[in-house]
């Protein structure tokens, strides 16, 4: 199956661009810290806003501090918010999107009319109000997003179960009388994987996406700690002295949010026998 999704037009190009990308990625996340040439929080006041040179070869920030040290740091806060959050939001929404589809009647009434009241809210405006309850902290956040995007796991989940609960291996596992908790965990819950990993897949985009924005808006990870969302919002000020502040962890937002959606589109079709 992989191997004729990656004969199709533009396919092998999206899975192979999409891998380098979260792989770079995943590598500066787990071994950022030791590569990047200075400590992300160490300041060299003579070098503040200096361009690209041998010493700083991406430039030093307002307070001297290297940015591409605070580049790779940056990637690793973005990495372990977005992993652990895609966790928390698929651990709670696959347990309600189970029970609901499966057992239907007013267990599915009261699941579905809790997640329509998430659902209501836009998924950013609904962290922008959580967060602002918790407090900025990467806590704070993996819990403010993961409840806001939990609903849509809910709701793709339920619709896998809703289509999975009449086959015959289902009412098999009945006749034979097993309960209703072995039936899922056995015969219903592993015949959701597909979608769930493509929804996994892009989460991951649209977390780091909506965690540089909380960080632009001052309610991410505190400073001096690096993100590219708080990057880009202690920047503003010096753009026309220093572009590069702005245009670099700009860069690495849009180039890691293409990557990882052409990942997202790959394994689709890797996953649905449909595409």
């Amino acid at each position: 199956m992989i191997a004729r999704a990656l004969r199709r037009p533009g396919m092998k190009f999206n899975a192979v661009f999409g891998i380098i990308v979260t792989g770079a990625l995943i590598v500066l996340a787990v071994i950022g810290p030791w590569i990047a040439p200075y400590d992300p929080l160490k300041l060299d006041l003579p070098a503040r806003l200096s361009g690209p040179s041998a010493m700083h070869l991406l430039g030093a920030d307002e307070f001297g501090r290297d940015v591409l040290s605070r580049l790779a740091s940056g990637a690793r806060t973005s990495a372990w918010i977005a992993f652990a959050t895609v966790i928390f939001a698929l651990a709670v929404g696959t347990v309600f999107g189970v029970l609901a589809g499966f057992l239907r009647g007013w267990v599915d009434r009261i699941i579905m009319m809790v997640n329509d009241a998430f659902l209501a809210f836009p998924g950013l405006l609904l962290a922008l109000g959580l967060m602002a309850v918790i407090g900025a902290s990467r806590e704070g956040i993996i819990v403010a997003l993961g409840l806001a995007y939990m609903p849509i796991v809910v709701r793709v989940v339920r619709a896998a179960v809703m289509s999975i609960r009449e086959r015959e291996y289902v009412e098999a596992s009945r006749v034979m009388g097993n309960s209703e908790i072995i039936t899922m965990a056995r015969h219903v819950l592993p015949n959701c994987v597909a979608p769930i990993i493509v929804l996994a897949t892009t989460m991951f985009g649209w977390i780091i996406l909506s965690e540089s924005a909380l960080s632009f808006l001052g309610l991410g990870v505190p400073p001096p700690a690096p993100s590219w969302g708080n990057m880009l919002s202690t920047a503003r000020p010096y753009i026309s002295q220093a572009p590069h502040l702005i245009i670099l962890p700009g860069l690495c937002i849009s180039i890691t949010l293409l990557g990882i959606n052409m990942l997202g589109d790959a394994v689709r079709d890797w996953l649905d026998p449909k595409m």
